[in-house]
């Protein structure tokens, strides 16, 4: 039964990174978690207690890619980039920086994958307008690539892995940002700086600002816009209230979704009779063609599975069109919704709330359940007890030696099979260690550490690279698997020891 255990968790993993055919990874899941009940690998009692863990991550999840989903349709994102563009003053150095502090924050606020679907495509555009030269549009590209996991370790809400950890070990909102903002800080200026050294020597020293048009012109529908920061606002009240009260995650965040909704929609009416309702939208494509589809969904615009290896031609032919070499005159699709505007000027738009909602990530729902019961029957099979005699013995050489051994170990893991299923693993091995106190504090921050910077090492990592490495084909850069793990992995190692030995000092001082 190990044996049969192993096998469908790896056939299933395999089907979710590769997704033949277009398939969902949420399909991929719940066939293995239906050929593991089949076997006997888990019984039908194993579902209620898989679905306890994983509902509420789950949901939160699918709420806050919708508010990040409504907000970049308003021009949000846009003008914050805009904004950001204009601190830098023109030098293209402190552009790189902000540019990466930009992608943080998002990742922090709107979880690693609306980072990665909403920045990156923004980013390509700024740098189009530039004119950026080939090379330095990609150390650009990347940075943001890198960040949005790198960038996700501050809130609960920053990174589905960070939820369903903090459910399994009841963690709340507050409590841990109280250990994970400071921490999440350290990472990020840990990216910061290694990203910086590495692709310091292709940056551009200096950037015309008047190839950018005015942020105030990003914004398609204000009112959506200016209600986005009150929803905010409200969303980080209600987050570290829900603590107290008791209420779950996914509640704050689903209200907050549905209240940008309603704005969005000018729906009911009579809510709205006082305010201007702007003409609908108008786009020069297809509404399948002008949203960059999320690695959640059941298929790609081409049909291709996501993720399919490439060979590596970056810089060369296909980021011409980053550059702006291509298509001088403004032609391309830079910005991910089939425009061939500037990066500004767009008017004042409604929303079609309902492209919005149908292109959230409703397959991880299926995902959820489905892998993690898949996994639940490893542990059925006593494997993560194995795990546990490893971070056990971790355990027992202080502080320090536990962040830095379960950390690593758990980032390895994700590199080699997927963060999601890795930091469940994680925690079900950490509970099957009898660990108490800092001991076990340690290792549960260190399981999220690793779960949240291990991935980037390789391409199959998370499915924030997949999307991220799919919106770069689209606009013709290509980055081949082997390119991408010698850069990853060199980013990757000194970000994550730096923060697991940041989080060991912390928690010491913390609780010291």
């Amino acid at each position: 039964m190990t044996v049969v255990a192993i096998a469908i968790f790896v056939v299933t993993l395999t089907l979710v990174i590769w997704q033949p055919r277009g398939l969902g990874i949420g399909w991929s899941a719940l066939g293995g978690a239906v050929l593991a009940l089949a076997t006997m690998v888990v019984s039908l009692s194993d579902i209620p207690t898989v679905w306890a863990i994983v509902w509420n991550a789950t949901l939160a999840f699918i709420a806050v890619v919708i508010i990040s989903l409504v907000l970049d349709e308003s021009g949000f994102f846009e003008w914050a980039a805009l904004h950001v563009a204009r601190w830098g003053r023109g030098n293209g150095r402190l552009l790189f920086v902000l540019i990466v502090l930009l992608g943080s924050a998002i990742a922090a606020v709107f979880a690693n994958d609306g980072a990665a679907l909403i920045l990156t495509p923004i980013v390509i555009q700024m740098l189009f307008a530039l004119k950026f030269p080939p090379v330095a549009a990609l150390g650009f590209v990347m940075a943001t690539g890198f960040i949005a996991d790198a960038g996700s370790l501050p809130l609960v809400v920053s990174n589905l892995v960070n939820i369903v950890s903090a459910d399994f070990f009841d963690i709340g909102f507050a409590e841990y940002a109280i250990v994970m903002v400071p921490v999440g800080a350290v990472a990020t200026l840990a990216s910061l700086g290694v990203l910086f050294l590495y692709f310091r020597k292709t940056i551009p020293k200096r950037y015309d600002l008047a190839m950018l048009g005015a942020p105030a012109d990003a914004v398609t529908d204000r009112l959506t816009f200016k209600a986005g920061w009150v929803v905010l606002a409200l969303l980080l009240v209600g987050y570290f209230a829900s603590e107290p009260l008791h209420v779950p995650l996914s509640v704050v965040a689903g209200i907050g979704a549905l209240a940008l909704l309603v704005v969005a929609s000018r729906r009911p009416v009579f809510l709205f009779r006082r305010a201007h309702r702007p003409a609908p939208r108008e786009y020069a494509v297809s509404a399948s063609e002008r949203r960059i589809p999320h690695p959640l969904a059941e298929t790609t615009d081409s049909g291709a599975a996501v993720g399919t290896p490439v060979e590596v031609v970056a810089g060369v032919a296909g980021a011409a069109d980053v550059a702006g070499e291509a298509d001088v005159a403004g032609e391309a699709d830079v910005d991910g919704r089939g425009s061939s505007r500037p990066i500004t000027g767009r008017g004042d738009r409604t929303i079609d709330v309902v492209t919005v909602v149908k292109g959230a990530p409703w397959q991880i729902v299926l995902f959820s359940i489905g892998m993690y019961l898949v996994v639940y029957g490893l542990r059925n099979q006593g494997l993560t007890d194995e795990l546990a005699g490893v971070f056990s013995i971790f355990g027992d050489e202080g502080v320090l030696m536990t962040a830095l051994g379960v950390g690593t170990m758990v980032a390895v893991l994700a590199s080699l099979m997927n963060n999601m299923p890795t930091v469940l693993i994680g925690a079900l091995a950490i509970a099957a260690t009898g660990a108490t106190g800092l001991t076990q504090e340690t290792m549960i921050y260190a399981n999220i550490i690793g779960a949240d910077l291990g991935p980037k090492i390789t391409p199959i990592g998370s499915l924030a690279t997949l999307l991220w490495l799919h919106v770069l084909e689209r606009k013709g850069i290509t980055i081949g698997w082997g390119k991408y793990f010698r850069t990853g992995i060199v980013l990757t190692i000194p970000v994550l020891l730096i923060t697991l030995a940041a989080l060991a000092g912390w928690l010491m001082i913390l609780r010291g």
